[in-house]
């Protein structure tokens, strides 16, 4: 992780005097292009009345004049909606517009098990079947070609209304309403479905409809899409909305969130509401969360709401029993070293494989693919990737021979394939990895004064809000800061808090997932970086900073360590010159996993520096190997040893190898790749299984033949260690053990004794 600070010209003094800007907020405002009346006018005073008007977007004149139709005839109209927050706050906003004019409307909400995303051909035959005469999509439709023509055939008019991006062929719509349409005139460019559907429902009403603010709100940050331009006015007045609001369904879930209208901001929507939402459609119909929304009865609203946090509990609950299964894949598989991650279990949840895939990214750094079977025996999966490595690009190749169905973009995607596709995906999406540095450059504000903070701070730093995608929340750097009252915190301990002081100034600092830093590592944080937030304790409120990343720099010590001993730190801290490695191997994972520049990376063995600051990342095979790497001169050396390239953590017991013999006599029949479903069922990893197999084919006690593990007839008597491979791993397990085991001060004195003789 890279951290660049923002720079930007001041405003001037009459704009900060007008709008009474406090030093802080000023300083946010220039840092985002805030910097003239007009602008600052707006972000401060813009409501929805000053919202372009709707028929400047691509075909608006047309879709209201074959809404207004179908009303005045009493057609049926059907809003076919999607399963996400954005989808259902879409629905909910077009079908209580169109209730109001009277209109005979009824919504669809797609199964994401059934009827997968988007447009489905089934479904658009059962709406045409039940007497739909007029289709209106929200938060889809662009890719429905097939299904707008069989609706047209049979005299039915489509009405896409989306935000997606357009394929090559476009459907032959009857009107198709899209902000980001080419050419057209409509000044803002990336609503979500829920706000071209309130764009819309303006323009059919022709006002400007506050009361459906809050639901495009809603759908805006479940969505991900701008918070700048009008997106602000959509977020910073549906917000408002939302905090007084009447809706039945909205003030039971948010109950059940546990927030208190009044006091509800953009996280609690993102991080508390619209996933609630969500969790509807990943593990039942979404059309329960718009029932919820539409709700105008409290008692119905409160049971909807109830059956709704049922839902997210189980989604949770599902998340992480998935979540935990796939570590366990990858570890008794052996894919720590692998590039790629693909882990497929039958009895996955469909509904949570974008998230599972999410976690799984950030535990090992690796693109991933989590897939499962649904019950009609498709496999089915989503993907996610890392920085630097483009998902899309690396799976379009694969469409025709291994993919049924694929789409997405750089970071994520969904596909389906067959079950015997599987393991040619797996080779495949690892043969597509290019060893591409996994550092990403992330910005901070400015310098935090810790004097004169106190929790109007936080009120200070709203003001440049509401924050998302565009104009991302504000993260401030504290520099050379003392820490004190360190400490683990949480049910697990995986939680760091410590007090920042700096210039008379202090702040309380938590950081989540953050357990690698330890008490060993303090003196070596160099720069915190941290967003503001509110912490309430006992009626009891206080300003806290939380953690968004670290720098590291060595200790200025009047005579540093020669030679520092790391071992049992299992982060590695950027700051060195050079990362060594014995085997070359080690390198795609020090640079994906561990994040540390390729270009600062050397094998000892060609390593010809001088005078740096130097690093031991991965553990030598033998004694010699470490020797070598102790001839050069360092100005200083840390000693990491975290990484290795032996075949198994420890030698298999004996009964495991019995064990493994036993099995092979008994099925003749069985390929290399087919045992890596035996493994588990003798309690060995593949690894392990590996090594034993290994070792029984060195002894030929067992041949492959066509392809099939065979035993071999009568076999000559010999112990495991006539294999060499055998004394081999055995050999490098216990040194590498010695090594990692040695106390501190003799290894120190070793390493400074052979540094001595060079």
């Amino acid at each position: 992780m890279e951290w660049k600070q923002r720079s930007a010209k001041e405003l001037p003094s009459e704009l900060i005097e007008k709008y009474q800007l406090s030093p802080i907020t000023a300083k946010l405002f220039s840092l985002r292009g805030i910097n003239t009346d007009e602008q600052l006018n707006f972000w401060f005073n813009a409501t929805e009345e000053d919202l372009a008007a709707p028929n400047l977007m691509h075909d608006m004149d047309k879709a209201i004049d074959r809404i207004t139709k179908a009303i005045d005839q009493g057609e049926k109209i059907t809003i076919y909606g999607d399963y996400d927050a954005d989808g259902i706050t879409a629905t909910t906003i077009m079908m209580e517009t169109l209730e109001i004019l009277g209109a005979d409307v009824h919504y669809f909400i797609p199964d994401r098990f059934r009827d997968g995303y988007g447009p489905n051909l089934a479904a658009y035959q059962k709406l045409v079947e039940d007497g739909t005469q007029l289709i209106i999509t929200v938060d889809n439709g662009v890719t429905g070609v097939q299904e707008v023509a069989y609706a047209k055939e049979h005299g039915v008019d489509t009405i896409i209304t989306d935000h997606h991006t357009f394929q090559e062929e476009v459907p032959d719509a009857y009107a198709i309403v899209h902000c980001n349409y080419p050419g057209q005139q409509y000044p803002f460019d990336d609503y979500c479905g829920a706000g071209v559907a309130y764009t819309i429902c303006r323009e059919l009403m022709q006002d400007p409809m506050s009361e459906l603010l809050e639901l495009a709100m809603i759908g805006t940050i479940g969505d991900i899409v701008k918070v700048s331009g009008e997106g602000h006015i959509i977020v910073k007045r549906g917000l408002a909305m939302l905090n007084q609001t009447q809706r039945p369904g909205l003030r039971a879930l948010i109950k059940n969130a546990g927030l208190k209208l009044g006091t509800i901001d953009e996280t609690d929507v993102g991080f508390n509401i619209a996933p609630r939402l969500n969790a509807v459609g990943r593990l039942a119909n979404a059309s329960l969360a718009v029932e919820l929304l539409l709700s105008d009865d409290e008692e119905q609203a409160q049971k909807l709401a109830n059956q709704i946090e049922e839902l997210n509990n189980e989604r949770k609950e599902l998340t992480a029993a998935v979540y935990q299964s796939c570590i366990e894949q990858v570890k008794i598989n052996g894919w720590q070293t692998k590039n790629t991650l693909v882990i497929y279990d039958p009895e996955f949840h469909e509904g949570v494989l974008g998230l599972v895939a999410n976690k799984v990214v950030e535990k090992f750094h690796k693109p991933t693919i989590i897939l499962t079977k649904n019950e009609a025996g498709i496999i089915k999966g989503s993907g996610r990737s890392i920085p630097g490595f483009n998902l899309f690009d690396a799976l379009s190749p694969l469409k025709e021979k291994l993919l049924t169905k694929f789409g997405g973009h750089d970071f994520a995607c969904g596909l389906s394939t067959t079950a015997d596709k599987i393991d040619e995906l797996r080779d495949a999406f690892e043969a597509s990895f290019k060893d591409t540095p996994n550092l990403a450059v992330k910005q901070c504000d400015f310098e935090l004064p810790l004097v004169k903070l106190s929790p109007d701070t936080v009120n200070e730093i709203n003001l440049a809000g509401p924050f998302g995608t565009d104009n991302v929340k504000p993260t401030f750097s504290i520099t050379h800061a003392a820490i004190n009252n360190f400490d683990f915190m949480g049910k697990d301990k995986t939680h760091i808090r410590f007090q920042a002081v700096k210039d008379a100034g202090k702040l309380d600092v938590v950081g989540f997932n953050k357990e690698y830093v330890t008490r060993n590592l303090l003196p070596f944080v160099d720069q915190i970086f941290i967003q503001l937030g509110l912490n309430t304790f006992r009626n009891q409120t206080k300003l806290q900073g939380i953690i968004e990343g670290i720098v590291f720099k060595a200790p200025k010590l009047a005579v540093p360590a020669p030679v520092v001993d790391l071992r049992q730190e299992k982060y590695v801290m950027g700051f060195a010159d050079r990362y060594l490695l014995f085997d070359e191997k080690n390198q795609t994972v020090a640079v994906n996993s561990l994040g540390i520049n390729p270009d600062k990376i050397a094998l000892v063995r060609d390593y010809e520096g001088n005078g740096e600051v130097a690093a031991l990342i991965d553990m030598p095979h033998n004694l010699p190997e470490l020797n070598q790497a102790l001839t050069n001169n360092y100005q200083q050396l840390y000693l990491r040893f975290l990484l290795d390239q032996l075949p198994v953590e420890s030698i298999p017991a004996k009964t495991d190898f019995a064990r493994v013999l036993k099995y092979v006599y008994a099925h003749s029949d069985l390929s290399p790749a087919d045992y890596r479903q035996v493994a588990p069922f003798l309690g060995l990893d593949y690894n392990s299984l590996l090594f034993i197999l290994r070792v029984f084919f060195e002894l030929n006690f067992v041949q492959l033949q066509n392809n099939q593990i065979v035993g071999v007839t009568n076999p000559t008597k010999k112990p495991l260690s006539a294999s060499k491979y055998f004394t081999a791993v055995t050999s490098q397990i216990t040194f590498a053990s010695r090594l990692r085991q040695m106390p501190t001060n003799k290894l120190l004195m070793y390493v400074n004794q052979q540094l001595k003789k060079h």
